[in-house]
């Protein structure tokens, strides 16, 4: 997450019977419409799987330098790696280029073949680290739950309404700067196509909260209503609100929603008592900081996150 902006902020069996009693009866003077299709139930995220593309992330920084920082090799390295596992699933992926402080930064986007391309659902998590660390909570925790959502979404051969787009952004670090250039190269048209924008940046904090954006009651409706079904009091997200990647859609007018467990602000009292941790504590300690490895993670937050962005996505393209 970026530091230094200013925070804020049995329905087929029915139609069936009434069909047949309709035929029997004599009073069918035409075809009958077909009853919608009953919409699938979002699969449970595999924690496991999902920690062990962090694993891969961290390696990768081990490898580089310690970060997978904008201009840095394990910046690349990161894209390339989920790049493969994407299109080995069968996604259709593009790298976007762009320049900023001397250096060349990507963006990856991969969208999944089925759903009309006029009506799109994004989730986005921005990929780089800060150069002091590997950035395994900011933000390999919002890239690996996606990536696995998206791979959910392969295994299960999803055939959505709406087509759905993953990105992965790059120097985020330095001011949303590929998400933001994503956001400016999109004519008025393709940009219009967007039906929403969903973020995921610090969804595994090792003494995290359960925030969700306050920026559209539908897309606030679709996760609080998950979250409320695993008893999980959530509380508007505020402290990161114009700091990540949803904030130059916003300004273009798409509507934006996403997740967020905490970074540097402390967690109350009244916090702790009902999500647990530890008060007076920042949700993330480590926050950018050479300490944000593999141990600086909360295996239940980083799970429920996980699954709540598959809720979100099987029922928003439904």
């Amino acid at each position: 997450m970026y530091r230094n902006a200013s925070p804020r902020r049995g329905a087929i069996a029915a139609a069936t019977c009434t069909a047949l009693a309709t035929a029997l009866l004599g009073g069918a003077s035409g075809a009958q419409a077909a009853p919608s299709p009953t919409r699938a139930a979002a699969p449970d995220i595999d924690i496991a799987a999902v920690k062990g593309h962090l694993t891969e992330l961290q390696s990768i920084a081990d490898g580089n330098g310690g970060n997978r920082a904008h201009g840095q090799p394990g910046y690349k390295a990161s894209v390339d790696y989920i790049k493969g596992k994407l299109d080995a699933a069968g996604f259709t992926t593009s790298l976007q280029e762009f320049d900023f402080n001397g250096s060349t930064g990507y963006n990856l986007v991969a969208d999944w073949p089925a759903g009309d391309a006029e009506q799109v659902v994004m989730a986005g998590a921005h990929l780089d680290s800060v150069g002091r660390g590997a950035g395994i909570n900011d933000n390999g925790s919002g890239s690996a739950g996606i990536l696995e959502v998206a791979l959910n979404v392969a295994k299960a051969d999803l055939k959505p309404a709406k087509k759905l787009r993953f990105a992965w952004w790059g120097a985020e670090e330095y001011g949303m700067v590929g998400s933001t250039h994503y956001v400016n190269e999109l004519s008025s048209g393709d940009l219009s196509k967007i039906n929403a924008y969903l973020n995921f940046d610090m969804i595994g904090s090792p003494n995290p909260g359960y925030f969700v954006y306050d920026d559209d009651p539908e897309l606030e409706k679709v996760f609080k209503d998950w979250y409320a079904g695993k008893d999980i009091v959530t509380e508007q997200e505020t402290e990161g609100d114009g700091r990540s990647d949803h904030a130059p859609f916003k300004e273009r007018g798409v509507r934006v929603g996403g997740l967020f467990s905490g970074a540097e602000a402390a967690k109350t009292a009244e916090q702790a008592e009902k999500w647990g941790g530890t008060p007076g504590e920042s949700f993330d300690p480590c926050y950018h900081s050479s300490c944000d490895t593999t141990k600086n993670l909360d295996d239940t937050a980083l799970d429920h996150n996980s699954d709540a962005i598959a809720h979100a996505l099987w029922n928003l393209s439904a």
